[in-house]
């Protein structure tokens, strides 16, 4: 079977950023430094090494800077999808930005989740294992003793065969979503909402049987607070050492 690799990444830059507060009352969070370098850029540099070629970019916090930030880049094509008047939560970001996603599966992506990689590129591996006959959505999934900034009971169990099932209320699950995946984009074709989650969609695909996950090779660093920082840094450095 060929790899398919998505060309285009839906990048979730609109958030408020509630919990990153003070540093976001100043500064949108995908342009938060960690090791010297804004999240954002964390992330599309790793689209760069896959091969993507177009980010979409939703913004609508601070939109002004992160428009700005990112018209310096050269090595991608990126494209705004703007939500100034209305934030539309990630599920309405993508049904908005479907005329710039195109027909294709494509990446998506939280700015805040980052990390170390392992011997083989994840964003790739993750092309390699999509397989649209058996799959809506594949998620990159962390283990939660693989990672750091981790303060919820995990998200999903995993099957040998990658099937991913949600976790019960009451269950402690060892595998947390890193924040990056595969998605059809025919799951929003229809959608009528302006203004809905994309979580939904995942549970409704694992109810199918038709959500995946693809296990993250390397260390996950999910820097959604101001106190991670420093944990991830200190991290990063440590790996480089």
């Amino acid at each position: 079977m060929s790899v398919f690799a998505p060309t285009k990444a839906m990048v979730f830059a609109a958030g408020l950023g509630s919990r990153m507060r003070p540093l976001t009352e100043t500064v949108p969070k995908p342009l938060i430094k960690v090791a010297g370098t804004p999240m954002i850029d964390h992330m599309l540099d790793r689209f760069v090494r896959a091969g993507t070629r177009t980010a979409i970019v939703n913004v609508h916090h601070l939109a002004d800077q992160i428009e700005a930030h990112l018209s310096t880049r050269k090595d991608i094509e990126i494209l705004f999808s703007d939500e100034r008047d209305a934030l539309l939560d990630q599920g309405g970001g993508i049904a908005k930005a479907l005329p710039l996603l195109g027909p294709e599966p494509f990446f998506i992506c939280n700015t805040d989740a980052l990390w170390l990689e392992g011997p083989k590129q994840n964003l790739l591996r993750l092309a390699e294992v999509w397989d649209p006959s058996r799959m809506d959505i594949l998620l990159l999934v962390a283990a939660t003793t693989a990672s750091i900034g981790v303060d919820w009971p995990g998200d999903f169990l995993m099957a040998a065969d990658g099937r991913l099932t949600r976790r019960a209320e009451w269950e402690v699950a060892p595998f947390v979503y890193a924040g990056v995946g595969i998605v059809k984009p025919q799951l929003f074709s229809a959608e009528t909402r302006k203004i809905f989650p994309l979580a939904p969609f995942f549970y409704e695909a694992a109810r199918k049987g038709r959500l995946y996950g693809q296990r993250l090779d390397g260390f996950w660093l999910h820097v959604g607070a101001p106190h991670v920082i420093a944990e991830a840094e200190w991290t990063i450095a440590r790996s480089i050492l």
